[in-house]
């Protein structure tokens, strides 16, 4: 059998949706299940799970000690995971990738403008109409209310969030875990849809986080019927 290698990103074992889909209470008894079975693929398959080193290993780490997690979390962490720094001057990546990158991140930036000046102008006229008492908006006197302006820039603060950050690379840990699973040849198991949507650029695999501990299973099914 040909030996499986994966990338994992915090998410991977982070993800509430795997802790929902797998029936885990805790997020540390999520990561403490999975890291389980992580072990029992690697010592039944040679399966192997790789974690860039150190930035989304400090940021495991991080989310771990702020839930609380006991420290046999952190050693299976450390015993099964394979630490690895990508080669971020030895991989190569096709230009016209970061091209399109580019071109993405602005058309997103742009959208984030359009959200803004959209909000602000309603947070003007909702503000205006509410206070002058007027029948129409075209007619309204210049008052400003607090109240209105506060809940339409909540509003404002949500829809930038999703137009400028969903779906794109936003940390330097998403761009490890894919040039990492590019130098290895290996699969991404992430929850993050930027990643997934820059691994089917790079032509990697790609398994969501919430179907990684399902299909591990699996693999240890067969083996156990062999």
């Amino acid at each position: 059998m040909l030996r499986q290698r994966f990338v994992i990103d915090t998410s991977a074992l982070t993800d509430s949706a795997t802790r929902e889909k797998e029936g885990y209470k805790t997020l540390c008894e999520g990561v403490n299940s999975i890291m389980d079975i992580i072990a029992e693929a690697r010592l039944s398959y040679e399966l192997s799970c790789y974690i860039p080193y150190p930035s989304v290993y400090n940021e495991l780490h991080g989310f771990i000690k702020n839930n609380g997690c006991e420290d046999e979390v952190i050693d299976k962490i450390d015993t099964w995971l394979v630490k690895k720094t990508p080669d971020r001057y030895e991989v190569k990546i096709p230009s016209k990738i970061f091209y399109e990158y580019v071109d993405y991140m602005r058309s997103r930036i742009n959208k984030g403008m359009t959200v803004a000046e959209d909000a602000i102008w309603e947070a003007a006229t909702e503000c205006l109409f509410l206070t002058s008492g007027a029948q129409d908006k075209k007619n309204i006197e210049i008052e400003i209310e607090r109240d209105v302006i506060g809940s339409v820039v909540g509003k404002f603060r949500d829809k930038y969030r999703t137009a400028l950050r969903y779906g794109i690379l936003d940390s330097g840990p998403d761009i490890d875990v894919l040039l990492l699973a590019k130098e290895l040849d290996a699969a991404v198991v992430a929850s993050d849809v930027g990643v997934q949507k820059w691994a089917e650029q790079l032509g990697l695999r790609f398994v969501e986080a919430k179907s990684f501990p399902a299909m591990i299973k699996e693999y240890l099914q067969h083996k156990k019927k062999e």
